[in-house]
């Protein structure tokens, strides 16, 4: 701590029963070891403290970090419950009926334009406007099969 050698702690010895004296100098290396133990508890209690602070420091970064980690993740399900919880407009309104009506807009384009058949086999292109015929009868438009009317078979 403080570097002495043992030739100075012998000068100092020499030098503090020459002023002191021999008869008080066991009192006087009591009460120099009470204040240097008050000095070394007063030294490590800072120290403790400090320690401390520093990890309260570290403790409070930790849990805003952890908080914010938590905001991030929960956000996406916080979003979600609150589209869900949103009231729905009979009749119009709300992000159900904007995306219900983007829906039905798009199917009715696709159902509008019939399928480029240009490229590949008659048997593939059949089946395509069958099926097309199909989800046209489902929606509720009579379409025809191979684009002539429809006829009736015998028995139907």
């Amino acid at each position: 701590m403080f570097d002495i050698g043992w030739s100075e702690l012998l000068a100092l010895v020499v030098i503090a029963i020459v002023f002191v004296g021999p008869k008080d100098l066991p009192r006087m290396m009591r009460t120099a070891g009470q204040y240097v133990s008050k000095v070394r508890a007063m030294a490590r209690e800072f120290q403790t403290s400090f320690e401390d602070l520093a990890r309260e420091t570290e403790l409070e970064e930790l849990r805003k970090e952890v908080s914010s980690l938590r905001g991030h993740v929960t956000e996406p399900m916080r979003s979600l419950q609150r589209e869900i919880d949103k009231p729905l407009k009979i009749g119009g309104g709300g992000a159900g009926a904007e995306a219900a009506a983007a829906s039905a807009a798009k199917s009715e384009e696709e159902r509008a334009e019939p399928l480029d058949t240009s490229g590949v086999s008659d048997g593939i292109a059949d089946s395509i406007r069958e099926t097309e015929a199909v989800e046209a009868y489902g929606a509720g438009e009579p379409a025809s099969v191979s684009g002539t009317p429809e006829t009736k078979r015998d028995g139907e």
